[in-house]
């Protein structure tokens, strides 16, 4: 099982956007299976319903590329660490029960494919014994230089 710390070392992302809590089990190469556990805290659940809070699809499809992420950097750390992850695509999406505060999302993200710097993720969530979602996703790492001309913007004074 491995510490929010390590988790820290390969992704960049920080409260209220790190997604992910624990490592349970990790096989390089292979798979990955997480933790987030859902708090009524969450800034999200203010508005996302008020009176029936329900965790974002968006989210639980964030916190499955924050494991892939793990996976990508737990199976080659100078590819991952000290870089960022962009989402490229996100299919095959089906969300089958709500995410409430008070669960425990179990994600398990297994490799499909890596060619170079991009990766392609099975990843499957669960509540207890229920899937509540499931999606292929698919990855790219990019250094992280602030300059840079990142997914086709311009960087202002770069015209």
């Amino acid at each position: 099982m491995e510490s929010l710390q390590e988790i820290l070392k390969i992704l960049p992302h920080r409260y209220p956007f790190l997604l992910v809590d624990r490592i349970v089990e990790v096989v390089p190469g292979e798979r990955l299976v997480a933790v987030k556990n859902v708090s009524f805290n969450e800034p999200h659940f203010m508005g996302h319903f008020p009176g029936y809070p329900v965790m974002p699809g968006v989210l639980i499809l964030e916190a499955m590329a924050q494991a892939g992420a793990l996976l990508a950097g737990k199976t080659d750390p100078l590819s991952v660490c000290g870089r960022l992850v962009y989402f490229m695509t996100i299919d095959k999406v089906r969300f089958r029960k709500p995410v409430v505060p008070g669960d425990q999302l179990r994600l398990e993200l297994t490799l499909i494919k890596r060619r170079r710097d991009v990766w392609r993720f099975a990843g499957n969530a669960y509540v207890g014994d229920s899937l509540v979602t499931e999606a292929e996703l698919m990855a790219m790492t990019r250094d992280a230089d602030p300059s840079a001309d990142v997914a086709g913007t311009i960087t202002p004074g770069s015209e």
